[in-house]
């Protein structure tokens, strides 16, 4: 099966979704599995995850709901207050539902740089494995060594970069993000979401091309056994339709073998949140380590 890692739901709340700015008027209503169901279907995707946007215990609620009600969901990413002194009460509570497979915080919106070395928000990390739970890094390229010192704290807590960690493609930066996810990617229990470029771009206005470089760098750091497809749907219609978005990175491992382009779009995903559910993120040799680049037949 084809698996978007990640998407989203939600339902337009003034109060709840302020980061929603004014060129992201388009994203001002409600956006729900009935109108996007058909966009997978037609990119020929059979699953997908579902991310959370809100900062709120009732947000991993109402997606959990949503799973129950839409087999395509095949996991949700919620949120849990991880600094929370009842942090595990609400791990037992929510992990309860199979569907919940990780959770993230908007960690790149938070106004200190070191929020996830803080002591509070390391302790609710710390009690994740115990759930078989996966930790999405939401990044800055400025926030990449900071999240490198919170994995090397954590070898046996699987975590995933989402959007590679957001480097700046609409004006070509490429240093010391490069780097910077280089180191991070040398950790093992770290996976990469590729996912989120269209936004980083200028929108509406990219060309696939101009991602390959960007592509180049993570498939080099992270193998195609650690990274997975992602649209971030809706968000990626601020510059591009769902399907243009998702050819740029489907387009690109045409390169490989059948094997690792089945591991980036889909086979990855379902390992990371689907398989470690409650058995944690295991390297299966067979399938993890695809030859390289394609080697076309002369016929």
């Amino acid at each position: 099966m084809l698996i978007d890692a990640h998407q989203h739901f939600w339902r337009y709340d003034p109060r709840a979704h302020g980061w929603m700015t004014d060129p992201m008027d388009a994203l001002r209503r409600d956006y729900l599995p009935a109108e996007f169901r058909p966009l997978l279907e037609a990119a020929g995707f059979g699953g997908s995850i579902a991310v959370q946007a809100r900062q709120m215990t009732e947000e991993t609620e109402w997606l959990l709901q949503l799973a129950d009600d839409n087999d395509f969901i095949r996991g949700v990413v919620g949120w849990v207050d991880l600094r929370s002194p009842d942090v595990r009460g609400q791990l037992e509570q929510y992990a309860a539902h199979p569907r919940l497979v990780g959770v993230r915080h908007v960690v790149h919106d938070e106004p200190d740089d070191r929020f996830m070395l803080r002591a509070d928000f390391r302790r609710g990390i710390g009690q994740l494995r115990d759930f078989g739970l996966t930790f999405d890094l939401l990044l800055f390229p400025r926030h990449l060594p900071v999240a490198a010192r919170l994995v090397a704290e954590y070898p046996d807590q699987p975590f995933v970069v989402d959007h590679i960690a957001k480097p700046e493609i609409k004006h070509a930066a490429m240093s010391p993000w490069k780097e910077q996810l280089q180191a991070l990617a040398a950790f093992p229990h770290v996976w990469c979401k590729l996912s989120g470029m269209v936004t980083e771009a200028a929108w509406g206005a990219w060309r696939p091309h101009e991602f390959h470089r960007y592509l180049d760098v993570v498939f080099a750091a992270f193998g195609p056994e650690r990274l997975m497809i992602g649209s971030d749907w809706p968000v990626c219609t601020l510059s591009g339709s769902y399907g243009a978005t998702m050819r740029v990175v489907i387009d690109y491992v045409e390169r490989f073998f059948p094997a690792a382009r089945h591991a980036v779009l889909g086979g990855n995903c379902a390992r990371f949140y689907l398989h470690g559910r409650h058995a944690g993120v295991a390297t299966d040799p067979g399938v993890m380590a695809p030859a390289g680049p394609r080697q076309r037949s002369s016929s």
